[in-house]
């Protein structure tokens, strides 16, 4: 049994990216992600091309995001760089098929520690295979943007040594907790190949990996629904947040599979440890739904492309929208306005980012609210780079009936439907604004659907004389030839929403807006197990210079909407202003940290007279406070 998604993806050939998106590519390109192979050891120097750094999940993590930024830059000097890369990984790939650098000793909760030393063939046993899975999922995509036909064939070598492995060595640690990421690549060479032994390999792997469904229907996850404060594997944040997508590519293949647990697992992840960037909490364990207490950038990129993937099998938009909730809000936030720097872990309400709020993290070094090279640990430095491409290449879907509209950001597409070369653009400033313009091209007259989501957070959409709902798709029907134009205007405003213990937070669309604290920044350049900081991948800590013991007077907030500058995600140059009403209140800070708010402030009763404040997009932000009580 196969069955087919819903929606598909189209190629980096097919998909532009345009307006601010663009901008943001560049950025990405011009910061970290774009340049870890020139100033990061572990990539730079990995043993996956052949040298004596990490040769675990680290390389595969950053190709994953750094091939489909390149194809969309449509950059050669990037594109080569990429090539590099998929050449050596090619070149040592052994004669049965395994592909990874030569197995490695030890096996910490880490993932790959330096004490690892490379032993050769006798040690596959004790490789974890979760990069077996990971770089089977890039060489996928390698493929989809680059047609080379080598890294076709070297997966089909890999997953059939892989095939044989398992019967030996089942899956341990991260492999059998993310043991579905390795039916991404099944699935898209059995569409190519057609051969049955593929579906029996997703058999396998689901047999010998984690039943999340099980486990969290038990009473096993009874003691998971509170703050965890020990490292484990059935409560780290980034198993869950691949996980989300466990279910549905699980049905694809599996007739028992039940396909509705995936929204039932993030329902349950909400309540328990819901934030209001509607992910959930994990520094880097369950922890609560306290806003002060973290979530972890991978789980953010993994969440939304989870999202992303979960929307292609089985067409239900909440899904897109939870996306863009998690990319404009969670994650741009966790990355510096120039992508040179990033967090382990953000905070909702996040006063200050210093070493010595270390005690506020359940399992994490001080450093993880840090901005830098690799704060706290350096999975996130590498898998930061796959959030904005994979979100770029979701902005069109292809459907049974045309194309959809689906993450709505600026781009275009140019792909043909029965037999008509076509180009779709979509203009818009959104999420920062509310007007979406779109242009279709065809060169001979053809008949589809366009299909335009309307995303849940507005009120409703109006498409010429027509209103639509919100949390539906607008289908336009009709023959296409030369040049027509389609207007759509999203009709919302802003709103306060709940949080627990009396909090509140302000959404506009897909934007949640926080109160930015202005901040001094400290430059630390400094060696550290053989890794060099220097600016610009050095690490900063930032401290609160502006008060932020505020609560909101009433529910009313003016628009101001400003143009887009170099970095849309500025705290300094924000895209769209919120002005609120707020009063200071009594909120301390916690336990004598300096940087650290407490949960909850000593009281509500104001101290100060109503004072007119900038709200700014979350996302946006460095310092901010987002949820705050409604001052009666």
């Amino acid at each position: 049994m196969y069955r087919s998604n819903k929606y598909n993806f189209f190629s980096t050939d097919e998909i532009k990216v345009g307006g601010w998106l663009k901008r943001q590519l560049e950025i990405q390109a011009e910061g970290l992600a774009g340049n870890l192979d020139k100033v990061w050891s572990d990539v730079r120097d990995s043993m996956w091309i052949g040298g004596h750094k990490d040769g675990w999940e680290r390389v595969p993590y950053w190709l994953d995001g750094f091939i489909p930024l390149a194809y969309l830059l449509e950059n050669q000097d990037m594109i080569d760089r990429a090539k590099k890369y998929i050449d050596a990984i090619l070149a040592q790939q052994q004669d049965d098929g395994w592909i990874c650098p030569s197995a490695v000793i030890g096996d910490g909760v880490d993932g790959v520690s330096s004490t690892r030393k490379a032993v050769g063939d006798e040690g596959r046993e004790k490789y974890d295979t979760w990069a077996v899975l990971l770089i089977s999922k890039v060489l996928i995509l390698y493929y989809d943007c680059s047609k080379d036909e080598r890294a076709l064939n070297a997966v089909r070598r890999t997953l059939k040594q892989f095939n044989t492995h398992l019967d030996k060595y089942p899956l341990f640690n991260w492999g059998k907790y993310r043991w579905f990421e390795g039916l991404i690549a099944i699935y898209r060479l059995y569409e190519i190949d057609q051969e049955e032994w593929l579906l029996g390999l997703a058999d396998k792997l689901r047999k010998q990996g984690f039943d999340y469904e099980s486990f969290m229907k038990s009473s096993d996850f009874d003691e998971f629904k509170l703050p965890q404060h020990e490292w484990g594997w059935n409560a780290h944040v980034v198993n869950y947040a691949m996980a989300l997508k466990a279910n549905l590519l699980d049905y694809r293949s599996n007739e028992k599979a039940n396909a509705n647990f995936s929204r039932e697992m993030l329902e349950i992840l909400q309540k328990y440890h819901g934030m209001a960037i509607g992910h959930f909490t994990g520094d880097e364990m369950l922890s609560g739904t306290s806003p002060i207490q973290g979530t972890e950038l991978c789980g953010i990129a993994e969440a939304m492309y989870s999202c992303e993937v979960n929307f292609a099998v089985s067409g239900d938009i909440f899904w897109l929208d939870h996306c863009e909730k998690l990319a404009f809000n969670g994650f741009s936030a966790t990355c510096s306005e120039d992508m040179w720097a990033h967090q382990y872990d953000q905070q909702t309400n996040q006063i200050g980012c210093v070493v010595e709020a270390k005690k506020i993290w359940s399992c994490n070094s001080g450093e993880a609210g840090c901005f830098g090279l690799e704060p706290h640990f350096g999975c996130c430095t590498a898998n930061m780079g796959q959030a904005w491409p994979k979100l770029a290449l979701s902005s069109f879907m292809r459907s049974d009936k045309g194309v959809l509209s689906a993450i709505l950001v600026p781009a275009s597409l140019d792909t043909e439907i029965n037999g008509v070369q076509l180009k779709i653009t979509l203009e818009t400033r959104y999420p920062f604004g509310n007007k979406l313009v779109y242009t279709v091209e065809a060169e001979n007259e053809v008949e589809f659907e366009l299909g335009i989501r309307i995303p849940s957070f507005i009120d409703k959409a109006v498409i010429g004389s027509r209103e639509y709902p919100n949390n539906s798709i607008a289908a336009i029907n009709c023959k296409w030839h030369g040049k027509k134009q389609v207007e759509v205007d999203f009709i919302t405003s802003p709103k306060l929403q709940k949080r627990p213990n009396g909090l509140y937070f302000v959404q506009y669309g897909s934007l949640l807006f926080s109160l930015p604290i202005e901040y001094r920044k400290t430059i630390r350049e400094y060696t550290k197990d053989g890794i060099e900081r220097k600016f610009p991948y050095c690490d900063y800590e930032i401290s609160p210079v502006s008060n932020w013991n505020y609560g909101f007077a009433n529910t009313e907030f003016e628009l101001q909407e400003l143009e887009i500058g170099e970095y849309p995600f500025s705290q300094e140059t924000p895209p769209i202003v919120l002005l609120a009403k707020m009063r200071q209140i009594e909120w301390k800070i916690k336990d004598g940290f300096i940087a650290v708010a407490k949960e909850l402030p000593e009281s509500t009763t104001p101290i100060g007279e109503i004072e007119i404040k900038k709200l700014i997009p979350y996302g946006a932000t460095m310092l901010r406070m987002t949820e705050m009580p409604l001052l009666k």
